[in-house]
């Protein structure tokens, strides 16, 4: 299985907006997408932790409400959306791969398992491993996966894999031709595949998570 990183379909769609996730579904692809917490509690599809690099504005999700973030970036046309947005348009019919990018307190995930529960392809990954593994204290059916880049070590990456209830690994490209990491028995994704002679390269043997091909 192939996801589209962001949402971004190609050069003409921006990072983590509606509109370009709706064209990776209609296009037959599941979507990875980063999320973050308001001040008010919401949960939005951004990248960031702060709207430097998008906006110019060097203010931070966590201390903005949702209101005051919706009329920054609608007045810059590039609305971030809410994750009920995206969990909507994908009408529980395409994969999502949901990266909590900050540390969540035990309430804010319990609010992420709640708001989801509808959605049953919903994978819920993260860096900061303390995530996941709270997330599995809340509920241990849900789907998650354990998130690596370097110079994380392969035997840390082998060891972390055994963690009861883990379904995925998602791994920088940079361990795509590890024999050892291709032994790993649970699902393994790839990221970020950015250049389409990679994609074909390693498609039909790989998960990958690609953009802009």
């Amino acid at each position: 299985m192939h996801l589209i990183h962001r949402g971004i379909v190609n050069k003409k769609y921006q990072e983590n907006l509606l509109k370009s996730f709706k064209l990776a579904f209609k296009k037959g692809y599941g979507v990875e997408t980063d999320i973050h917490s308001t001040k008010d509690h919401k949960f939005v599809c951004y990248h960031d932790f702060t709207l430097n690099r998008i906006f110019k504005k060097k203010q931070s999700i966590k201390n903005l409400t949702y209101q005051k973030l919706k009329e920054i970036s609608h007045g810059n046309k590039k609305p971030i959306p809410l994750l009920n947005e995206l969990l909507k348009a994908s009408k529980n019919q395409h994969f999502l791969f949901i990266e909590i990018k900050p540390n969540f307190s035990p309430e804010l995930l319990r609010k992420l398992v709640k708001e989801t529960s509808k959605y049953s392809k919903c994978v819920f990954i993260s860096f900061k491993h303390q995530n996941i593994l709270n997330l599995l204290k809340i509920n241990k059916k849900i789907k998650v996966g354990l998130s690596f880049s370097p110079p994380a070590s392969v035997k840390s990456i082998i060891m972390k894999s055994k963690i009861k209830n883990i379904n995925c690994l998602i791994l920088d490209k940079f361990y795509l031709t590890n024999k050892k990491i291709q032994t790993i028995k649970i699902q393994k994704y790839f990221y970020t595949i950015k250049k389409k002679s990679e994609f074909n390269k390693y498609k039909m043997k790989n998960n990958l998570i690609f953009e802009n091909l």
